[in-house]
């Protein structure tokens, strides 16, 4: 289709002088009609002879898929209970269709284009209105539109969908692939359908192969002309002018001459723009360059505000409007700093010219079925992330591209989005069908994703690049010249195909061709460069301590398991199934091999055998806490060498045993309140190293701090041995030591024996405590904790609850429980010193009593 580039005239906007001027014609209803098609869905297996359920039509959830449906029809149990995962795989091999009957009125009718339009088919599919067929689809990640005017009549009009099985289908895609029959088993089978990996079963999540309409799909009619995209391209932003150009992509059907109109605004006060533009047949983009003056910039949390402007654009022919539509951006300057330094090359992202320490996780997708994911769904997990002082996440490449929604809310709450394309670990196909295939889906999902401000790198592929040494049994029996080959199209699809359309289409924002990658560049021990995986610390065995041996530039995936909450485990078991951790049901729940094995050998090197099932469960949340601690504190202290901790994972799809620091159902393990501590804006952190005690600040924020540091040597039963108070100036955006002291002078010229004290560090400002970290002198296995029995005391105060607790030894772990009570905590295992209340905040509907009966505290010692 052609494509035509227009220019338009430069304007200044002074949306914040001293007077601004708001235009009333915005809320002009465009001639564009769309259509919602959501009810009156069917779905039913299509099966020739016998099936499992009776093959007739039943009501259906647009947008949804098979599965849901098939739960909504108590056709199948629940499929996230006890073992029921192993009892429905028969699905993935069923064809299934679905239909409706929709009106098209005479008002449709008269459009001269009519579009069916599906946001989401997953996965193979064939559409059919009134019998026709008018598509094919072919991949997961793709809109897909097509004019149905000529087989509509002005009335009942049926669709229908046919989802043949993937598991089926997938290998004679791949049969037609001449390439494959030199490199079988590589690459799978699966991977010739554009597919979200995940549905294949993961090492944290099961295996339901899902088909279905899952994402919305509307009836558009239109006339001479669409806009089919609103593109902000922010080509230099600062906080004097933000100079940008809108580019306004129209669809026509011939050639007319147009009036474009874009209207920016913020917070109430607004300007538009008006040109000309002659259009020709197909597509066109408007560029209509424009200048803000004085902006207000989007930050990411922990730096600024995060403002959103709204850019809204029309098209008129002959006076008559066509069509409007909005798109929304925050401004912001984003550099991908790749510097060579005393250390390999560097990897930060400079954000509005602030080099931005990356805190926080890998996002994977929210529930196995992704339609029955909520707004409610994303702002928990979301605004836990933030609650927890994280200002990234990594949208993992093994899902789906999310929902407009998830990114609106990262823009809201000021978290960076790292995006992964959606290739998870396995080699992809080289053929050039499949290339083209993606090329589509890259330039569908850029356009579609690419004004939002919170995503600041494109990422080709997640562990695609590493697979090639991981799949190495295969690929070294393979000739020098079907490597080569290879090569040659994994170098094609991510660093030409994706990488070119990323450049067309977003040019100011990074691309980067895998998780983990340097860019192809050679690293050693002393040249590191681009961003790590650090799978040492679990897969590897190795101890936590190994995680400060290791110096990447960014890391991106570090991670340790641990199991939910007693009352997540509830959700999915019988009594039976909760006498320990290797129960049937149990083991279905822990997808990664030997994973419960791990945590039990890992828990044995720090702690006795837990002495029951709950203590269990609880001991494997400290550990995991204390692994990814070790991880992110070590990061954040040789900043600017390190510049990313990123940890394996925050979320779950599921009921599980894994790495998330939320469960399913969004609680919070012990390792998302030590989050909110180690992804403070300013760490204390006190370590030994040389043979002394070196105390540690770091912060992240933009201006020096003025505090008192004060460092404590303390018995268990809260005596103390010695003590040192200083005031500093902690340095911006930084890490250093502002306090040294040889281990002797601490410990051996007091006589302490190590196994029976503790040290704590305290920063504080105001009277304010910034952050506080302890510090033992032997394993943790050798610490000689006395027990503790903490005293509790609850009040109401105002709308909530205020919790006070008290221990006369040092309390490890402290953890409070609410049973069935449903209730936020403002923090959760802490360590509370000897001799010092510490209050917690509650949020909680229940009553006094409701609350007061269903609290229960429980320590480290309490466990064994």
């Amino acid at each position: 289709m052609m494509r035509k580039t227009i220019v338009v005239g430069f304007v200044l906007f002074v949306l914040f002088g001293i007077e601004a001027i708001a235009f009333g014609a915005s809320g002009t209803q465009g001639r564009r009609l769309s259509i919602p098609i959501e009810s009156g869905w069917q779905f039913r297996q299509r099966v020739e002879g016998t099936s499992l359920i009776p093959a007739e039509w039943r009501p259906a959830t647009v947008p949804g898929v098979v599965h849901t449906d098939l739960l909504n029809a108590k056709l199948i149990p629940d499929p996230f209970y006890r073992d029921n995962e192993a009892k429905l795989q028969w699905t993935q091999d069923a064809d299934w269709e679905y239909r409706t009957t929709f009106t098209a009125s005479p008002e449709v009718m008269a459009r001269q284009h009519v579009d069916l339009v599906f946001e989401g088919l997953d996965t193979l599919a064939e559409v059919y209105v009134n019998g026709a067929l008018v598509l094919k689809a072919d991949n997961m990640f793709r809109e897909w539109r097509a004019d149905v005017k000529s087989h509509l009549k002005t009335g009942p009009n049926e669709v229908l969908v046919f989802f043949p099985s993937v598991i089926k289908e997938a290998p004679k895609i791949a049969a037609r692939d001449p390439w494959r029959a030199k490199t079988a088993p590589l690459p799978p089978e699966k991977t010739y359908v554009r597919k979200a990996a995940y549905e294949y079963g993961w090492d944290w999540g099961p295996t339901f192969v899902t088909c279905g309409i899952w994402r919305p799909v509307r009836l558009e009619g239109w006339d001479s002309a669409r806009i089919s995209n609103v593109y902000v391209r922010q080509k230099d932003i600062s906080k004097a002018a933000a100079r940008i150009s809108v580019e306004v992509e129209v669809l026509s059907a011939g050639d007319a001459k147009a009036d474009i109109s874009v209207e920016a605004s913020l917070k109430g006060k607004a300007r538009e723009l008006t040109q000309s533009a002659q259009l020709h047949a197909g597509v066109n983009s408007i560029v209509m360059p424009m200048e803000i003056a004085n902006p207000e910039l989007w930050y990411p949390n922990g730096y600024g505000a995060h403002p959103v402007y709204t850019f809204h654009a029309s098209v008129k022919i002959s006076g008559l409007q066509q069509d409007v539509r909005d798109a929304k951006t925050g401004l912001r300057s984003i550099v991908l700093r790749r510097d060579v330094d005393q250390w390999g090359r560097s990897f930060e992202f400079i954000i509005n010219g602030i080099p931005v320490f990356g805190k926080g996780a890998d996002v994977i997708p929210f529930d196995s079925f992704p339609s029955r994911v909520t707004e409610k769904d994303y702002r928990k997990v979301l605004q836990s992330a933030v609650d927890a002082n994280m200002n990234m996440v990594r949208h993992w490449g093994g899902g789906y591209y999310e929902t407009d929604m998830f990114y609106d809310i990262c823009d809201e709450l000021g978290i960076m989005v790292w995006q992964d394309f959606m290739f998870g670990n396995e080699w992809q196909p080289g053929d050039y069908t499949f290339k083209l295939n993606v090329q589509k889906e890259v330039e569908y999902q850029v356009k579609r994703l690419r004004n939002h401000p919170s995503i600041i790198i494109w990422c080709g592929n997640n562990e695609t690049e590493g697979s090639w040494e991981w799949h190495g049994d295969v690929t070294s029996k393979l000739s020098a010249d079907v490597q080569r080959h290879m090569w040659q199209d994994y170098l094609t699809l991510f660093s030409s195909v994706i990488a070119q359309e990323v450049q067309r289409l977003d040019p100011e924002v990074p691309y980067w061709p895998s998780s983990p990658s340097a860019d192809y560049e050679e690293v050693s021990d002393s040249y590191q460069s681009g961003d790590v995986h650090n799978w040492q610390v679990w897969h590897g065995m190795a101890p936590f301590t190994d995680y400060e041996k290791s110096f990447p530039r960014f890391m991106t995936e570090f991670g340790f398991q641990s199991f939910p909450e007693m009352r997540t485990i509830e959700s999915f078991t019988l009594p039976e199934d909760r006498t320990g951790i290797t129960t049937p049901v149990m083991l279905v729940h822990q997808k990664n091999k030997a994973g419960n094995q791990k945590i039990h050998e890992y828990l044995l090197r720090d702690y006795p055998e837990p002495k029951d099932f709950p203590s269990f469960l609880y001991v494997s949340q400290v550990l995991q806490a204390e692994a990814i601690k070790t991880g992110a504190e070590h990061l954040r202290r040789i900043r600017p060498r390190s510049m990313g901790s990123i940890y394996w994972q925050l979320n779950d799809c599921w009921p599980v045993a894994s790495w998330a620091s939320l469960d399913y159902y969004g609680r919070w393990k012990a390792l998302h309140y030590y989050a909110r501590r180690f992804y403070n804006d300013v760490l204390v952190l006190p370590r030994e190293e040389n043979g002394a005690i070196a105390v540690y600040i770091v912060s992240d924020r933009t201006a020096a701090t003025k505090a008192e540091l004060k460092l404590r040597l303390m018995t268990m039963d809260g005596k103390i041995i010695k003590e040192s108070s200083s005031t500093v100036d902690v340095e911006p955006l930084g890490s250093k030591v502002y306090l040294q002291m040889p281990r002797t002078e601490l410990l051996n010229a007091n006589g302490a024996d190590p196994t029976k004290v503790f040290a704590v560090a305290e920063l504080t400002s105001g009277g304010k405590t910034l952050s506080n970290n302890l510090l033992f002198f032997v394993p943790t296995k050798s610490v000689d904790l006395l027990k503790a029995k903490v005293a509790t005391e609850l009040r109401k105060v105002g709308g909530g609850y205020l919790l006070k607790l008290s221990s006369d030894v040092l309390a490890r772990h402290v953890y409070i429980q609410t049973g069935s009570v449903d209730a936020t905590l403002s923090d959760n295992y802490f360590d509370l010193l000897p001799g010092t209340a510490v209050e917690v905040k509650i949020a909680s509907n229940a009553s006094e009593k409701e609350l007061g009966d269903a609290v229960k505290v429980m320590s480290l010692t309490d466990a064994f």
